[in-house]
């Protein structure tokens, strides 16, 4: 699996993905949005953990700094 996310993207990744999470696990929101928090938290932490966004592999971005073959 190639890596398509670059260093600041993936910080970025990482920070929301953790705040969103948190979102939920202290009830700042609740119903709905806290089980939209958690999902869109756990994609984001995810993907930047493994450096691979597939959104980006469909729209053929690659924001990172080396190139792969």
């Amino acid at each position: 699996m190639p890596k398509n996310v670059g260093g600041a993207e993936r910080a970025i990744r990482l920070i929301i993905g953790i705040a969103l999470l948190a979102l939920g696990f202290f009830h700042v929101v609740s119903g709905t949005m806290a089980i939209a928090a958690y999902v869109l938290g756990a994609i984001a932490l995810v993907t930047g953990l493994i450096r691979f966004c597939p959104l980006w592999t469909v729209f053929g971005i690659n924001t990172c700094a080396t190139a792969h073959k």
